[in-house]
């Protein structure tokens, strides 16, 4: 109870003695507007923020002049400043059964973060982790994107560089609670194929039936690589299909299929899965099953004839009272994960309760407990970005 009390006790002087930020986000600086017209509560998109981003980070026929130099040439949009912006994180855990409590992990993210338009329905982005969990984890997202790549009538666009393979479904950077969405990171026997990071390219189309489509060529090796940042000539393929029902209801559904070949021993894998979001900007319910096979994740040279099968997912609750105006929020996770490999499975139970402390200042507090091991963790903190 005394090392409870203490980690409260020490949050509080933490929140006591933080000043509000007082910039904003890089693209906010560039608009002039709030950050709550993309983000509520951030880092999760709002519609708009999903329109903004899936545009090339542009807002169609309102890009300030004052945002780029005049040169003189038609070929060059030249920016005046290179927008930058921090993304900075602070905790305080306590875990039962483990010798060290309180664990004051600060800073548990320090993240550099860049992005825009270089050139008419062109842009990038990418972020750089200083510091990521104790160690500098470098970088991750890292891509082009080329939007309406045909014509401004057919919403046909382009990303290549190094992305999540997930981000067609949910995007692990945006959820608003430290608990991962497990079962897009579980990676059986010597596999390196997830749906975590990983290097191609990936086309998306937005029909006029309110109809996305996805289609990712990649690597398969996720990113921890060097030299070569594939590691066999094989690549593989993720074809994702959503469609909005209501403005209320979307589902979705993907398949996934590759084979890596290290050495002279291979592995073919597929995943399928089905998602589904539900609910208003007052509540929200996503969901998400994952079914994965592979026929050799050992990489061994007598394979077993039985593939080797995971499933999973999670479902996931958020609550804003108020909608966009709530400065609390709450979050309920559910994570699963089946294996024949025991060592994968995973059962985790997870409530979060958010306070806006500024737009771009959020106090966190979360409890996870997981039952394989039954653990439990309770944390305290502080998300800010400017």
């Amino acid at each position: 109870m005394k090392k409870i009390l203490a980690l409260l006790i020490l949050t509080v002087l933490i929140i006591v003695s933080l000043n509000k930020a007082e910039g904003i986000p890089a693209f906010a600086r560039k608009y002039n507007m709030s950050c709550n017209v993309c983000h509520s509560p951030f880092p999760k998109l709002k519609p708009f923020g999903e329109e903004f981003a899936a545009n090339g980070f542009q807002i169609p026929d309102k890009e300030p002049a004052r945002f780029y130099k005049n040169t003189g040439d038609d070929l060059l949009r030249l920016m005046r400043e290179v927008p930058f912006a921090l993304r900075f994180e602070l905790f305080g855990q306590y875990e039962n059964g483990r010798d060290v409590n309180p664990d004051f992990r600060a800073p548990y993210i320090l993240k550099l973060m860049s992005g825009g338009n270089i050139y008419k329905d062109i842009s990038y982005y990418f972020y750089f982790f200083f510091s990521e969990r104790g160690s500098v984890a470098g970088i991750e997202d890292a891509f082009i994107m080329f939007n309406n790549v045909l014509s401004d009538k057919i919403d046909l666009d382009l990303y290549g560089g190094q992305f999540q393979v997930s981000d067609p479904l949910f995007k692990r950077e945006l959820r608003t609670e430290l608990e991962d969405y497990k079962i897009y990171s579980v990676t059986p026997g010597r596999s390196f194929a997830n749906l975590k990071y990983d290097r191609g390219l990936m086309f998306t189309y937005g029909a006029p039936t309110k109809t996305d489509l996805t289609l990712e060529v990649i690597n398969g090796s996720g990113i921890d690589t060097k030299d070569v940042f594939d590691v066999d000539k094989h690549k593989n393929f993720l074809l994702r299909a959503s469609q909005e029902i209501t403005p209320y209801l979307r589902v979705g559904g993907f398949g996934y299929y590759g084979k890596e070949q290290p050495d002279s021993v291979s592995n073919e894998l597929y995943m399928a899965g089905a998602d589904l979001t539900l609910g208003s900007d007052k509540i929200e319910l996503n969901a998400q099953y994952v079914y994965r096979s592979d026929a050799n994740p050992e990489m061994l040279m007598n394979r077993p004839g039985a593939r080797t099968k995971t499933q999973g997912g999670f479902i996931e609750l958020l609550v804003s009272p108020e909608g966009d105006k709530s400065r609390i929020t709450g979050s309920l996770l559910y994570n699963h994960v089946d294996s024949d490999l025991k060592d994968l499975n995973y059962r985790s139970y997870t409530a979060g309760l958010n306070y806006l402390l500024a737009r771009n200042v959020r106090l966190i507090g979360e409890y996870t407990y997981i039952k394989d091991t039954k653990t439990s963790k309770f944390s305290l903190g502080i998300i800010s970005a400017f």
